[in-house]
């Protein structure tokens, strides 16, 4: 969560993406350090958990700052211009299925969202971890990379995110 903290204060976001919502934890910490008009997209695949997440999010008073998109990451990152009105992303937060960083980062390419200082950043990237994420994200010269070691939720197991800056 701290490494979250820092990263997202560092950005000081306009428009974030959160890939994964879960129960909303994340979003409450990333929404409360968004400054006035800034807001997240955050995208859940599981509809049950998004209610239970979209609960927390309106618990912890920052529904004004986040806006829950049901739905699988490669169908509504390509929506995000036209439906959700976004120019690009200055801080995209991954925490869904690890199989889905690198296909994601690339669509987020492909898809013009990503811009010259936006930010990346990865979570449990050794446990369960994200091997391919990891060589493709350190093996392209468009992004500069720095790694965060962390510890598991909850556990003593030894962990890591991975913060990827876009070059252009």
């Amino acid at each position: 969560g701290l490494i979250l903290d820092k990263t997202v204060e560092e950005v000081n976001p306009s428009v974030a993406l959160e890939l994964g919502t879960y129960c909303g934890y994340s979003a409450v910490r990333i929404a409360r350090l968004l400054k006035a008009g800034a807001y997240l997209l955050s995208v859940e695949l599981n509809p049950e958990v998004a209610a239970i997440a979209k609960q927390i999010i309106e618990f912890a008073g920052v529904q004004d700052k986040v806006k829950l998109l049901e739905g699988p990451s490669q169908e509504i990152i390509p929506q995000l211009k036209k439906k959700y009105e976004v120019d690009t992303l200055d801080f995209v937060f991954l925490d869904h299925w690890k199989d889905r960083y690198t296909p994601d980062t690339i669509l987020l390419q492909e898809c013009n969202l990503l811009r010259k200082g936006s930010v990346l950043l990865a979570d449990n990237i050794i446990v369960p971890g994200a091997p391919e994420f990891i060589k493709y994200i350190r093996n392209n010269p468009r992004f500069q990379c720095t790694n965060y070691p962390s510890r598991l939720e909850y556990m003593k197991v030894e962990d890591a995110m991975e913060k990827a800056v876009f070059l252009g």
